[in-house]
C-alpha cells in the first residue's frame, strides 16, 4: 500500500522548501522530493556570495542552500533524494506522482517547485567542449587566462560575465545581444567595442560567432521551466511553457495543483520571491484541506 501525505512537494529548491516547512509547521504532512542529491536548488551550484538578500548578507549560494536543507531538517519534513518525478496523475481523493527508481506516492494535494534550467542550444545538442551554458559552478572552476570569451544573451548575467571572466585573465570578451534586456548598471560596464547588437549566428559546435573563432563560449539565454512530469494534467501555461497559478493562491487550472517559484514565472524571480510563494501555497493547501475536513 502507498504511502499517502497532505502534500507531495516536487522540487527541493527555495518555493519547495519553505512551502514543505510551512506544511510541517502548520501541522500537516507534506513529501519533498528531489531529484538530485540535495536541497536548495539552483543555490547548490552558485558558489558566489549574494548581497541581495537581507537577512543573509554575503552568503553564498551553497550556504543558502545548505540553510533550507537543515531548515528542512529541522522541521521534520520527510524527504526523498534522488528521486526524478516522472509523471503525475489525478486519482479519487487526489494525486499520485510516479517516481524513478521507486514507487509512486500520493498526496492530497500537489505542488510544482520543479524550477527551471537555462535555455541552450536544444537539448538535442548536448554538453559541448568549451560551452558552458547558464551561471553557476562550471563557470566559476573554468580557466579564463589567456583566452578568448564570445558572451551570447542580453540581460544581466550576460553583462555581468563580461567584467567576470576579464578579472580572471580573459585576453577578449565580447558580448553578443540580440537585444538588451540587463539592467543599465550592468550594460555601462561593457565598452563599445566589446559588444554586438542585432542578429548573429552562433555555431556552438565550432565555437564561432558570426565566423569569429573563440576559445571558450559562454551561453546565457535565460531560462525554461522544467516540469514536464506534470503534462498529464494539462494544466493551463504561458506561451513559453511556464504554468500558469492565481497570484493569491498560487493554484494552477486544476484544483488541488499549485506550482510555486520560477516555474510559475514568478515577478522578480529570486530566492526571496520563492520563499514567499512557498508561503502562499502552504497556507491556501492548509485552507482547502481545513475546509473539506469541515465539510
Amino acid at each position: 500500500m502507498r504511502e499517502s501525505f497532505d502534500a507531495v512537494i516536487v522540487g527541493g529548491g527555495p518555493a519547495g522548501a519553505s512551502c514543505a516547512v510551512w506544511l510541517r509547521r502548520l501541522g500537516l504532512a507534506p513529501l519533498l522530493v528531489e531529484a538530485g542529491a540535495g536541497l536548495g536548488g539552483l543555490a547548490r551550484d552558485n558558489p558566489f556570495r549574494d548581497d541581495w538578500i537581507a537577512v543573509l548578507p554575503g552568503a553564498t549560494g551553497r550556504q543558502v542552500a545548505a540553510n533550507i536543507e537543515a531548515s528542512v531538517r529541522g522541521a521534520g519534513v520527510a524527504v526523498r533524494l534522488g528521486a526524478p518525478a516522472l509523471a503525475a496523475a489525478a486519482t479519487p481523493g487526489g494525486f499520485e506522482v510516479a517516481l524513478a527508481g521507486g514507487p509512486a506516492v500520493r498526496g492530497r494535494t500537489l505542488v510544482i517547485a520543479s524550477g527551471v534550467r537555462p535555455r541552450g542550444f536544444g537539448r538535442e545538442a548536448g554538453p559541448l567542449p568549451g560551452v558552458l551554458v547558464g551561471p553557476g559552478a562550471a563557470v566559476a572552476e573554468q580557466d579564463f587566462s589567456g583566452r578568448s570569451v564570445a558572451i551570447l544573451g542580453g540581460g544581466d548575467n550576460a553583462f555581468e560575465n563580461h567584467a567576470y571572466v576579464l578579472e580572471r585573465g580573459a585576453r577578449l570578451a565580447h558580448v553578443y545581444a540580440r537585444t538588451v534586456r540587463a539592467q543599465r548598471q550592468w550594460v555601462a560596464r561593457v565598452p563599445e567595442a566589446d559588444l554586438r547588437v542585432g542578429p548573429y549566428r552562433a555555431d556552438p559546435r565550432g565555437r564561432t560567432v558570426d565566423g569569429k573563432p573563440y576559445d571558450i563560449m559562454l551561453v546565457f539565454y535565460g531560462w525554461e521551466p522544467r516540469a514536464e512530469f506534470a503534462d498529464p494534467l494539462g494544466l493551463r501555461r504561458d506561451a513559453r511553457g511556464f504554468v500558469w497559478t492565481d497570484p493569491a493562491t498560487a493554484c494552477t487550472s486544476l484544483p488541488g495543483v499549485y506550482a510555486v517559484g520560477e516555474v510559475a514565472r514568478r515577478m522578480h524571480p529570486c530566492v526571496v520571491t520563492s520563499l514567499a510563494d512557498g508561503v502562499v501555497a502552504a497556507k491556501a493547501i492548509q485552507a482547502r484541506l481545513e475546509a473539506g475536513a469541515a465539510g
